[in-house]
């Protein structure tokens, strides 16, 4: 797949994993309403200041937006903001579970 369509795939998946509109996410950067529909429709690119926005919209970093693995970033980064704050019996225990989930 071309970075490009990468891009804008990976877009609007996160954009609707956090379940806005292109307006609302237009409008909360500061944009015009048609801002993301523009650049979701493949009109134009946003520039690299933009993109540092639509980063910081979705609470993720620049490596985080092109990491395709991770579904939902936003929320593994919540996870591990979470996890820094246990202590090492909890962190096992939390270990624990996943490999058990990880087994289904």
């Amino acid at each position: 797949m071309m970075l490009e369509d990468f891009f804008y795939e990976r877009l609007t998946k996160l954009r609707m994993t956090k379940g806005v509109s292109q307006r609302e996410m237009s409008l909360a950067m500061g944009q015009s309403e048609g801002y993301m529909t523009k650049i979701e429709s493949r009109v134009s690119l946003p520039s690299m200041t933009v993109f540092f926005y639509i980063c910081e919209y979705f609470g993720i970093s620049p490596r985080e937006f092109f990491d395709d693995e991770v579904k939902n970033p936003a929320l593994l980064q919540q996870a591990i903001d979470g996890l820094k704050t246990l202590s090492d019996d909890d962190l096992a225990l939390i270990l624990g579970n996943i490999k058990r989930l990880q087994e289904k």
